[in-house]
Protein backbone atom coordinates (compact mmCIF):
# COMPACT_ATOMS: atom_id res chain seq x y z
CA UNK A 1 0.00 0.00 0.00
CA UNK A 2 1.21 3.55 -0.96
CA UNK A 3 1.06 5.77 2.04
CA UNK A 4 1.46 8.76 -0.26
CA UNK A 5 -1.85 10.70 -1.25
CA UNK A 6 -3.45 8.10 1.05
CA UNK A 7 -6.75 8.64 3.01
CA UNK A 8 -6.15 6.57 6.41
CA UNK A 9 -8.22 6.58 9.70
CA UNK A 10 -6.56 6.39 13.22
CA UNK A 11 -9.04 5.60 16.04
CA UNK A 12 -7.99 6.56 19.33
CA UNK A 13 -5.20 9.20 17.52
CA UNK A 14 -5.69 11.94 19.74
CA UNK A 15 -2.92 10.64 22.24
CA UNK A 16 -0.09 8.27 22.98
CA UNK A 17 0.18 5.24 20.05
CA UNK A 18 -2.37 6.69 17.92
CA UNK A 19 -1.35 10.45 17.64
CA UNK A 20 2.56 8.72 16.81
CA UNK A 21 0.93 6.50 14.14
CA UNK A 22 -0.89 10.50 12.96
CA UNK A 23 2.46 12.04 13.06
CA UNK A 24 3.69 9.27 11.42
CA UNK A 25 1.39 9.13 8.48
CA UNK A 26 1.38 12.78 7.96
CA UNK A 27 5.33 12.47 7.31
CA UNK A 28 4.68 9.89 4.59
CA UNK A 29 1.98 12.22 2.73
CA UNK A 30 -0.99 10.78 4.18
CA UNK A 31 -4.28 12.43 4.32
CA UNK A 32 -5.81 12.04 7.76
CA UNK A 33 -8.25 11.81 9.58
CA UNK A 34 -8.10 11.80 13.53
CA UNK A 35 -11.34 9.98 15.57
CA UNK A 36 -11.28 9.91 19.30
CA UNK A 37 -13.44 10.24 22.23
CA UNK A 38 -11.47 12.96 23.44
CA UNK A 39 -12.57 16.13 21.37
CA UNK A 40 -10.21 18.94 23.19
CA UNK A 41 -6.88 16.63 22.65
CA UNK A 42 -8.26 15.74 18.93
CA UNK A 43 -8.94 18.84 17.88
CA UNK A 44 -5.96 20.67 19.32
CA UNK A 45 -3.94 17.83 17.66
CA UNK A 46 -5.75 18.87 13.78
CA UNK A 47 -5.42 21.79 14.10
CA UNK A 48 -1.78 21.49 14.94
CA UNK A 49 -1.02 19.60 12.50
CA UNK A 50 -2.64 21.50 9.63
CA UNK A 51 -4.82 21.19 6.61
CA UNK A 52 -4.32 17.56 6.01
CA UNK A 53 -6.22 16.17 8.54
CA UNK A 54 -9.22 16.19 10.42
CA UNK A 55 -10.98 15.25 13.50
CA UNK A 56 -14.02 13.87 14.29
CA UNK A 57 -15.11 13.10 17.73
CA UNK A 58 -15.93 9.27 18.15
CA UNK A 59 -16.88 7.20 20.90
CA UNK A 60 -15.40 3.40 19.32
CA UNK A 61 -17.93 1.61 21.63
CA UNK A 62 -21.05 3.73 19.58
CA UNK A 63 -21.15 2.01 16.19
CA UNK A 64 -23.14 4.76 14.51
CA UNK A 65 -20.02 7.41 15.72
CA UNK A 66 -17.54 4.82 14.27
CA UNK A 67 -19.49 4.57 10.99
CA UNK A 68 -19.65 8.50 10.66
CA UNK A 69 -16.28 8.75 11.11
CA UNK A 70 -15.09 6.02 8.74
CA UNK A 71 -17.79 7.95 6.03
CA UNK A 72 -15.99 11.20 6.77
CA UNK A 73 -12.47 9.27 6.09
CA UNK A 74 -13.77 7.63 2.97
CA UNK A 75 -14.79 11.12 1.73
CA UNK A 76 -11.21 11.29 -0.11
CA UNK A 77 -11.13 10.85 -4.12
CA UNK A 78 -9.49 7.58 -4.08
CA UNK A 79 -11.76 6.19 -0.87
CA UNK A 80 -10.02 5.38 2.81
CA UNK A 81 -7.31 2.94 1.97
CA UNK A 82 -5.41 2.80 5.56
CA UNK A 83 -7.31 2.13 9.18
CA UNK A 84 -5.31 1.95 12.73
CA UNK A 85 -7.23 1.36 15.62
CA UNK A 86 -5.42 2.59 18.92
CA UNK A 87 -8.13 2.97 21.22
CA UNK A 88 -8.13 0.98 24.25
CA UNK A 89 -8.95 1.08 28.37
CA UNK A 90 -7.92 -0.73 30.99
CA UNK A 91 -9.37 -2.01 34.24
CA UNK A 92 -7.75 -3.63 37.45
CA UNK A 93 -9.55 -6.83 39.79
CA UNK A 94 -8.90 -10.10 40.04
CA UNK A 95 -11.69 -12.57 39.35
CA UNK A 96 -12.80 -13.49 42.81
CA UNK A 97 -11.60 -11.73 46.17
CA UNK A 98 -12.45 -11.06 49.83
CA UNK A 99 -14.84 -8.40 48.21
CA UNK A 100 -16.50 -10.80 46.18
CA UNK A 101 -16.69 -11.80 42.41
CA UNK A 102 -15.08 -9.38 39.75
CA UNK A 103 -17.83 -7.01 38.92
CA UNK A 104 -19.64 -8.04 35.69
CA UNK A 105 -20.12 -4.15 34.47
CA UNK A 106 -16.61 -2.86 34.31
CA UNK A 107 -15.65 -6.44 32.09
CA UNK A 108 -18.45 -5.71 29.69
CA UNK A 109 -17.18 -2.26 29.58
CA UNK A 110 -13.63 -2.54 28.47
CA UNK A 111 -15.13 -5.74 26.20
CA UNK A 112 -17.18 -3.90 24.60
CA UNK A 113 -14.63 -0.47 24.27
CA UNK A 114 -11.40 -2.48 23.46
CA UNK A 115 -13.00 -5.67 21.45
CA UNK A 116 -16.23 -4.58 19.88
CA UNK A 117 -14.78 -1.70 19.46
CA UNK A 118 -12.36 -2.81 17.41
CA UNK A 119 -14.64 -4.57 15.58
CA UNK A 120 -16.69 -1.65 14.79
CA UNK A 121 -13.52 -0.38 13.67
CA UNK A 122 -12.52 -2.90 11.39
CA UNK A 123 -16.01 -3.80 9.81
CA UNK A 124 -17.25 -0.14 8.86
CA UNK A 125 -13.29 0.46 7.41
CA UNK A 126 -13.63 -2.99 5.43
CA UNK A 127 -16.91 -2.14 4.14
CA UNK A 128 -15.26 1.33 3.13
CA UNK A 129 -12.42 -0.09 1.08
CA UNK A 130 -14.60 -2.54 -0.42
CA UNK A 131 -15.97 -0.17 -2.78
CA UNK A 132 -12.46 1.17 -3.83
CA UNK A 133 -10.61 0.55 -6.91
CA UNK A 134 -7.90 -1.97 -6.43
CA UNK A 135 -4.29 -0.40 -6.80
CA UNK A 136 -1.65 -3.48 -7.59
CA UNK A 137 -4.15 -5.71 -6.57
CA UNK A 138 -4.89 -4.09 -3.11
CA UNK A 139 -8.11 -2.12 -1.83
CA UNK A 140 -7.10 -1.43 2.04
CA UNK A 141 -4.70 -2.13 5.28
CA UNK A 142 -6.52 -2.47 8.78
CA UNK A 143 -4.12 -2.83 11.46
CA UNK A 144 -5.72 -3.33 14.76
CA UNK A 145 -3.60 -3.02 18.77
CA UNK A 146 -3.62 -5.93 20.78
CA UNK A 147 -1.57 -6.30 23.84
CA UNK A 148 0.85 -9.32 25.37
CA UNK A 149 -1.73 -9.19 27.83
CA UNK A 150 -3.50 -11.49 24.97
CA UNK A 151 -0.73 -13.88 25.70
CA UNK A 152 1.04 -12.92 29.51
CA UNK A 153 -1.73 -11.47 31.29
CA UNK A 154 -1.16 -10.89 34.69
CA UNK A 155 -3.21 -11.19 37.74
CA UNK A 156 -5.69 -8.42 37.56
CA UNK A 157 -5.90 -8.26 33.96
CA UNK A 158 -8.91 -10.50 33.32
CA UNK A 159 -10.89 -8.30 31.73
CA UNK A 160 -7.63 -6.46 29.48
CA UNK A 161 -6.53 -9.31 28.28
CA UNK A 162 -9.81 -11.28 27.18
CA UNK A 163 -10.48 -8.38 25.20
CA UNK A 164 -6.94 -8.57 23.79
CA UNK A 165 -7.26 -12.23 23.24
CA UNK A 166 -10.38 -11.31 21.37
CA UNK A 167 -8.52 -8.91 18.80
CA UNK A 168 -5.69 -11.40 18.52
CA UNK A 169 -8.46 -14.39 17.77
CA UNK A 170 -9.84 -12.26 15.15
CA UNK A 171 -7.08 -11.31 13.07
CA UNK A 172 -6.50 -14.42 11.12
CA UNK A 173 -10.69 -15.22 10.39
CA UNK A 174 -11.04 -11.19 9.51
CA UNK A 175 -7.86 -11.39 7.03
CA UNK A 176 -9.72 -14.15 5.62
CA UNK A 177 -12.33 -12.72 5.08
CA UNK A 178 -11.38 -9.53 3.34
CA UNK A 179 -8.26 -11.49 1.29
CA UNK A 180 -10.72 -12.01 -2.15
CA UNK A 181 -11.12 -8.31 -2.05
CA UNK A 182 -7.65 -7.10 -1.46
CA UNK A 183 -7.91 -5.63 1.96
CA UNK A 184 -5.07 -6.92 4.48
CA UNK A 185 -5.62 -7.07 8.57
CA UNK A 186 -2.78 -7.03 10.89
CA UNK A 187 -2.62 -6.56 14.65
CA UNK A 188 0.54 -5.05 16.55
CA UNK A 189 0.54 -6.38 20.54
CA UNK A 190 2.44 -3.54 22.24
CA UNK A 191 4.71 -4.40 25.48
CA UNK A 192 5.39 -2.22 28.17
CA UNK A 193 5.22 1.41 25.76
CA UNK A 194 5.68 5.42 26.99
CA UNK A 195 1.83 6.34 26.46
CA UNK A 196 -0.10 8.71 28.76
CA UNK A 197 -1.32 5.64 31.16
CA UNK A 198 2.31 5.44 32.35
CA UNK A 199 2.80 8.65 31.88
CA UNK A 200 0.47 9.79 35.27
CA UNK A 201 3.12 6.75 37.56
CA UNK A 202 6.37 7.79 39.29
CA UNK A 203 9.41 7.92 37.87
CA UNK A 204 10.66 5.04 39.88
CA UNK A 205 8.02 3.16 38.79
CA UNK A 206 8.06 3.38 35.03
CA UNK A 207 11.93 2.76 35.30
CA UNK A 208 11.41 -0.81 37.30
CA UNK A 209 8.57 -1.25 34.03
CA UNK A 210 11.29 -0.26 31.82
CA UNK A 211 14.28 -2.28 33.06
CA UNK A 212 11.95 -5.65 33.13
CA UNK A 213 12.52 -5.33 29.52
CA UNK A 214 15.15 -8.11 28.29
CA UNK A 215 16.45 -5.36 25.67
CA UNK A 216 16.14 -2.76 24.92
CA UNK A 217 15.53 -2.26 28.54
CA UNK A 218 13.32 0.65 28.59
CA UNK A 219 9.57 1.87 27.52
CA UNK A 220 9.03 1.20 24.35
CA UNK A 221 8.41 4.69 22.36
CA UNK A 222 5.42 5.27 20.37
CA UNK A 223 7.47 6.34 17.60
CA UNK A 224 8.63 2.66 17.35
CA UNK A 225 4.80 1.48 16.75
CA UNK A 226 4.36 4.21 14.77
CA UNK A 227 7.00 3.13 12.40
CA UNK A 228 5.63 -0.69 12.17
CA UNK A 229 2.54 0.57 12.01
CA UNK A 230 4.29 2.06 8.73
CA UNK A 231 5.73 -0.94 7.31
CA UNK A 232 2.87 -3.41 7.91
CA UNK A 233 1.21 -0.78 5.31
CA UNK A 234 3.86 -0.76 2.82
CA UNK A 235 4.56 -4.68 2.85
CA UNK A 236 1.88 -6.60 1.58
CA UNK A 237 2.90 -9.89 2.57
CA UNK A 238 2.12 -9.33 5.97
CA UNK A 239 -1.37 -10.51 6.29
CA UNK A 240 -3.51 -12.16 8.85
CA UNK A 241 -0.30 -11.98 11.68
CA UNK A 242 -0.20 -10.53 15.15
CA UNK A 243 3.26 -8.99 15.30
CA UNK A 244 4.35 -8.83 19.22
CA UNK A 245 6.41 -5.49 19.62
CA UNK A 246 8.15 -6.02 23.10
CA UNK A 247 11.45 -6.03 23.26
CA UNK A 248 11.19 -9.90 24.41
CA UNK A 249 9.58 -9.18 27.32
CA UNK A 250 7.28 -12.19 29.18
CA UNK A 251 5.23 -10.43 31.73
CA UNK A 252 5.12 -12.34 34.87
CA UNK A 253 2.24 -12.80 36.89
CA UNK A 254 2.01 -9.48 38.81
Amino acid sequence: MKVEGSAALVVGGASGLGEATVRALLAKGANVTIADVNADKGMALASELGERTQFVSCDISDESQVEAAVARAAESANGLRISVCCAGVGWAERTASKRGPHQLMPFETVLRINLIGTFNALRFAAAAMNENEALEDERGVCINTASIAAYDGQIGQIAYSASKGGIVGLTLPAARDLAGRGIRVVTIAPGTFDTPLLGALPEEAREQLGAAIPFPSRLGNPDEFAALALHIMENQMLNGEVIRLDGALRMPPK
